[in-house]
């Protein structure tokens, strides 16, 4: 059975030459993950359509609907200060990581790519698990960070020199443990590890201030955007595929 998207049919060659973007432990998981971001793709342009947004690169008009239809608004003073009571053991001056990490990379307003992306970090963390799995390794074959030369080793790093998302990851985890969930920041899905930690000197609330902020809009936003990619797939007719597993066969 095809698979169509509001009439619209996704090719098997079209899947076939996505699925380069998706390494998986086995050929029906990575069909299964480019079909997938390829269905999100579909839909926004299809929406930028019906919107009358122009424009030649297909990106460009995703980025111009997410933009058009999604507002986020800023994180008020009682959210940041909530934040910040809740999360004191992050801000402190001083605190060193010793981390290596996988970042599957994508555009913060590209729901498709952002798709395809988490499916890459899913499949990255299924092959660790796996016989043989070695994280310098992988890291080497599918991270899109520099440093993949090194294994993915980011060496020693402190507070404010990674992202939010990032840094909260590293605190809910123990040393020698890996993340069991992809890590969502601005730059994509992370696959992180941590090697060793160092803590440092409590920081005051004034000083962390605006980092708390930008981090509570990046999760409005990246929380907004997959809300109103569901709200699509309610509304469209989409067959031959099975959302919530691995085909309909």
């Amino acid at each position: 059975m095809p698979v169509t998207v509001n009439g619209v049919e996704i090719t098997d060659a079209a899947i076939h030459a996505e699925m380069q973007h998706h390494p998986a432990p086995s050929r029906e998981i990575a069909e299964h993950s480019a079909t997938l971001a390829l269905v999100a793709k579909e839909l926004l342009l299809q929406e930028a359509a019906r919107l009358d947004i122009a424009d030649a690169d297909e990106d460009a008009r995703i980025a111009a609907l997410i933009e058009r239809e999604l507002q986020t608004p800023e994180p008020n003073e009682e959210n940041c200060r909530r934040f910040f009571t809740a999360n004191r053991q992050r801000f402190r001056d001083g605190d060193l990581f010793e981390v290596s990490h996988i970042l599957c990379a994508a555009p913060p307003n590209d729901a498709g790519a952002r798709a395809e992306a988490r499916a890459r970090a899913e499949s990255a963390i299924a092959r660790l698990d796996g016989p043989g799995g070695n994280f310098a390794e992988l890291a080497a074959q599918l991270s899109d960070c520099p440093s993949k030369r090194a294994g993915g080793s980011l060496g020693q790093i402190g507070l404010a020199q990674t992202v939010p998302e990032f840094e909260q990851a590293l605190f809910a985890m123990r040393e020698g443990e890996t993340s069991r969930q992809p890590v969502e920041s601005r730059f994509g899905f992370h696959v992180i590890q941590l090697h060793r930690r160092t803590e440092g000197r409590p920081l005051d609330y004034d000083r962390v201030r605006d980092r708390i902020a930008r981090y509570l809009c990046e999760q409005e936003q990246r929380q907004a955007i997959s809300r109103y990619l569901s709200l699509l797939i309610s509304r469209a007719d989409i067959g031959g595929i099975d959302l919530l597993g691995v085909g309909e066969g």
